[in-house]
């Protein structure tokens, strides 16, 4: 891999966000949203977050050689609003490989909705454990750390040396767990303590030794602009939006 420094983005605030963890207040069984998963856009907050996250790429445009993006709107259109009048003559690129996580017939559950109409996906996966736990017609984590490890070895091998991608909670710990590199366990234990807000920067540094976390889920440009902090943690067996 020729890239030393890599970028990582959580999408902003979307619909689905909102959506989602509305339902888990109320109790609802499935989330309330009329939209395929790759059509979710962004809420209002996250078109406000993308905006601020674009003051901080105004400053790193000259650092950044390639800008990577998941497929589905949500992180197209943080990448877009982000960048602005700054993507012409940009390197952009959209692979599907990085696009959240599917979730089968678990899609659109909340936690109550997934141990209430299919109690035994829900003991399936309290003995599989959540990092080998594959939805009928869903991915485990394991599957998607397989396809994104085909992105790192045929994107970013022998090109840039510095790249952002603009993706989802799911894919951003999958990334440290391959690339720093993290154990299931180190990775569930860090994913237990650590969530990926909205429209946060998360940085690796290539060394020597290899890739080093320099910041995890930083949102000091959400906050110097005045957008609003969101968390909006998806859990990868009901809703990572």
């Amino acid at each position: 891999m020729a890239v030393r420094e890599l970028w990582l983005i959580r999408h902003g605030e979307s619909i689905g966000n909102v959506a989602a963890t509305r339902a888990e207040i109320e109790g609802l069984d499935a989330i309330p949203l009329d939209v395929r998963d790759a059509d979710v856009p962004l809420s209002p907050t996250g078109q406000e977050q993308a905006a601020a996250l674009g003051g901080w790429l105004s400053h790193h445009l000259d650092d950044i050689d390639l800008y990577g993006v998941s497929p589905y709107v949500r992180a197209r259109e943080t990448l877009a609003i982000a960048l602005g009048e700054g993507s012409a003559g940009r390197t952009i690129f959209v692979d599907e490989r990085l696009r959240d996580r599917e979730l089968g017939i678990l899609d659109l559950l909340t936690r109550q909705g997934v141990a209430r109409l299919h109690p035994e996906e829900f003991s399936r996966r309290r003995h599989l454990g959540k990092f080998y736990h594959r939805p009928p017609g869903g991915e485990s984590w394991a599957d998607v750390a397989l396809r994104l490890r085909s992105f790192l070895r045929e994107t970013l091998e022998g090109g840039p040396e510095t790249a952002m991608l603009v993706v989802h909670d799911a894919v951003v710990m999958l990334l440290l767990y391959i690339l720093l590199p993290l154990g299931e366990g180190e990775l569930l234990g860090f994913a237990d303590d650590h969530t990926v807000l909205n429209a946060s920067i998360t940085h690796l540094i290539r060394t020597e030794a290899g890739w080093e976390l320099a910041a995890f889920s930083d949102v000091a440009h959400l906050e110097r602009e005045g957008a609003d902090v969101t968390a909006h943690p998806g859990d990868p067996d009901v809703q990572p939006r």
